[in-house]
C-alpha cells in the first residue's frame, strides 16, 4: 500500500489505489481550501476589505505536496515497525542482497541465519543489529542496510477538517503533514488548537500558529497506526486591520489579549502610530461601537470574539509646512538647474539663489509652478467634469444618436473624447501672481514638497487653435495685436464654431472668456486662443463646451484639451 491514502471519501472523488477503499491525498479533486465563513463575509460589509482566515494559505491545493513527507529523510532515531521494508546487502565470505519486510512478530528471517527481532530498533542501529545477528554464523564479511518501504500508518482526521476521513499515510507522517493532506481546518474549524488522541487519551494539542508563524514544528508528534486527530470548532476570531505587517482575521485563544494579537499579525508597520489603536467591539455596536485605546493598555485588554483592531497610519500624515522638508525641482532657463532640498518653510527666492538665478532668457511670465496637493485637487474637480461629460453621453436617445451614418460617426467620437479624458492627468499648475513685463519671481512664495518649477525662455509664437480653418502656432507679430487679429490669421472660425465662447489662455496659465472681452485683450508671448465647437444639437457637446474652460481650470494641459478637437 501506498503512502498517502484515505478512505471514507464519496465515490465521484475516488481516485482507486491498491485497495478500492482508498483514495490518494495528492488527487486534485479533493476539496478546496474552505470558502469564508460568516464572520469573514460580515466583516467585508463592514470594513470593505476582503480579508482572509491567517494560516489559509498554508493550506493551498498545491501545497498539498507538503502532506507526504519525504523518504530521504528519514531520522537516524526512527524506531522500525511491522510492515517496514529492509534492504540487506552481505560482500565477502557470504554474498548477496535481499529485501525483508518486518512480519507481524515484529522479525525478518535471514536465510542460513534465522529470525532476527527488529521492531523498536533504532534506524541508526540497523546495521550494527544486523551485523551482530549474522556474525553469530559468518566471519569476513561486509553488510550494508537500508530502509526501503515504510510501512503505511492509518489514522483518522475528524472534527472540523475540510476532508475529514481515514487517512494512510506513512510512518514518517506527522500530525501537521495529516492536516494538510485533510485540507487544513474548514471555515469553522480551529488553526489553534489541532488534538491527537491514541489509544482514547489525548497525548498532543499542536497550535499550528507555532508552525506559520514561529517556524517552530519541534512538538509536532510522529503519527502512528489508529491515532485520530480532531480539529475543534475556531475559537475567538479578532481581525486587524491598517497599518499593521498582515491584515488578516487572527484566532486567539482563550485569555490571549489584544498586544498578542497584534503580535501575531507582525505588529505596526514603519509607518504606523504605535501610540495607539481603534477597538472596534462587537457587544458594543449598537452604542459608540468604536473607542481609542493607548497602545499600553492593549497589553491588559482581552480579545473578545468578532473584535476588529485598527491601526492608524502615522507617517503618511501630512505635517504642517513649518515642519516638511522641502524637495524642490528647479529647471528651464536658470543658471543650475536641478533638484534642491531646503529647510521646512523656504521660498522662491531661496531656491532660486541656489539655482544661480535666472538667465537672461528667462521668460518670467510663463513660469509654470506645479505643486502636488494642487494637482490632487484639481483631480477631483476634473474628474467632476468628466463624470459630468459620461452623463451626458448616456443620457442621449442612442435612437436620435444613431439614426444616420454621420450621427453614428458622432457618437462614436464622443466616446473616444471620453476615453481620452479618462487618460489625461491635470498637472497642478500655480498661476503665479506675475505681471506680464516683470523680470523677477515672486520671491516671498513659499514652497511645499516636491513643488516643480520650470522658466521658459521667451517664446515666439501664439497658438491658436479649436475650430478655426487653420490651427497653428503664429509667430508673434511686433506691436500690440489683439485676440481678434490672431483669429484671422488663423482664417477666422468655421461654421461649426461656437464663436460666443471662445477664451483666451494666458502664459501664465490663468484663463479669459470672450465675455470679460478676450476677443480685445493683447496677445502676448506664449499665449493660446481656443475656439470650441459649436454644440452639435447634443446634449453630450453643449456639456463639452459647457466644461471646456473648466478642464484649463481643473490643470489639464492646453495640448490636452486642443488634442480633443482633432
Amino acid at each position: 500500500m501506498s503512502a498517502g491514502q484515505v478512505t471514507g471519501t464519496p465515490p465521484e472523488q475516488r481516485t482507486l489505489g491498491k485497495n478500492s477503499d482508498e483514495l490518494d491525498v495528492r488527487n486534485p479533486r479533493l476539496k478546496p481550501p474552505a470558502s469564508p465563513g460568516e464572520y469573514e463575509t460580515w466583516l467585508q460589509s463592514v470594513t470593505g476589505r476582503k480579508l482572509k482566515r491567517f494560516g489559509t494559505d498554508l493550506l493551498l491545493p498545491s501545497n498539498r505536496d507538503y502532506a507526504v513527507p519525504a523518504m530521504a529523510t528519514i531520522p537516524s532515531d526512527y524506531a522500525l515497525n511491522v510492515g517496514d521494508v529492509v534492504s540487506i546487502a552481505m560482500t565477502g565470505s557470504i554474498e548477496g542482497s535481499a529485501d525483508f519486510q518486518i512480519d507481524r512478530n515484529g522479525q525478518i528471517n535471514l536465510p542460513r541465519i534465522g529470525t532476527v527481532h527488529l521492531v523498536g530498533v533504532r534506524y541508526r542501529d540497523l546495521k550494527e543489529w544486523i551485523a551482530a545477528a549474522i556474525g553469530r554464523q559468518y566471519r569476513g564479511f561486509e553488510v550494508s542496510v537500508a530502509i526501503k518501504e515504510l510501512r503505511g500508518v492509518r489514522v483518522y482526521v475528524t472534527g472540523f477538517a475540510n476532508n475529514p476521513g481515514a487517512y494512510t499515510v506513512n510512518s514518517l507522517s506527522t500530525l501537521v503533514n495529516a492536516v494538510l493532506a485533510a485540507g487544513g481546518p474548514s471555515a469553522g474549524g480551529s488553526f489553534r488548537s489541532i488534538k491527537l488522541y491514541r489509544n482514547g487519551a489525548e497525548v498532543s494539542d499542536f497550535d499550528l500558529y507555532d508552525l506559520i508563524r514561529k517556524g517552530d514544528k519541534s512538538r509536532d508528534p510522529l503519527l502512528q497506526n489508529e491515532d485520530v486527530l480532531f480539529i475543534p470548532p475556531v475559537g475567538q476570531q479578532v481581525a486587524v486591520i491598517g497599518s499593521v505587517n498582515e491584515e488578516a482575521i487572527y484566532e486567539a485563544r482563550p485569555g490571549e489579549t489584544l498586544e498578542d494579537v497584534l503580535h501575531l499579525a507582525g505588529g505596526p508597520t514603519n509607518l504606523a502610530d504605535g501610540s495607539r489603536l481603534i477597538l472596534y467591539r462587537l457587544r458594543d455596536r449598537d452604542t459608540s461601537w468604536s473607542r481609542q485605546l493607548a497602545r499600553s493598555a492593549a497589553a491588559s485588554e482581552v480579545a473578545e470574539a468578532g473584535d476588529i483592531v485598527q491601526i492608524l497610519p502615522e507617517g503618511s500624515l501630512t505635517r504642517p509646512l513649518e515642519r516638511q522638508a522641502t524637495l524642490v525641482r528647479i529647471e528651464g532657463e536658470v543658471v543650475r538647474p536641478g533638484n534642491y532640498y531646503v529647510q521646512p518653510n523656504a521660498t522662491l527666492g531661496e531656491v532660486l539663489e541656489k539655482a544661480g538665478g535666472l538667465t537672461s532668457r528667462a521668460y518670467v511670465y510663463g513660469t509654470n509652478l506645479q505643486r502636488l496637493s494642487v494637482r490632487i485637487q484639481q483631480r477631483q474637480s476634473f474628474d467632476e467634469a468628466v463624470r459630468q461629460l459620461e452623463l451626458s453621453l448616456s443620457a442621449a436617445p442612442l435612437v436620435e444618436e444613431q439614426r444616420d451614418a454621420q450621427s453614428r460617426e458622432r457618437f462614436e467620437t464622443a466616446q473616444n473624447v471620453v476615453a481620452r479624458l479618462r487618460a489625461a492627468q491635470p498637472d497642478g499648475r500655480v498661476v503665479l501672481p506675475i505681471a506680464a513685463n516683470s523680470t523677477s519671481l515672486p520671491d516671498s512664495l513659499r514652497l511645499e514638497n516636491n513643488d516643480t518649477i520650470f522658466v521658459p525662455p521667451q517664446p515666439t509664437t501664439v497658438g491658436v487653435f479649436g475650430a478655426v480653418y487653420r490651427p497653428a502656432s503664429f509667430l508673434l507679430k511686433d506691436g500690440a495685436y489683439k485676440v481678434r487679429d490672431y483669429l484671422e490669421e488663423a482664417g477666422g472660425p468655421i461654421r461649426a464654431a461656437d464663436k460666443g465662447q471662445i477664451f483666451l489662455i494666458r502664459a501664465n496659465g490663468s484663463v479669459i472668456a470672450k465675455r470679460h472681452d478676450a476677443l480685445n485683450k493683447t496677445v502676448l508671448p506664449g499665449d493660446v486662443i481656443f475656439v470650441p465647437v459649436r454644440a452639435r444639437g447634443s446634449l453630450f457637446w453643449q456639456r463639452l463646451r459647457d466644461v471646456s474652460q473648466l478642464l484649463f481650470g481643473a490643470g489639464l494641459s492646453t495640448a490636452a484639451v486642443v488634442s480633443l478637437t482633432r
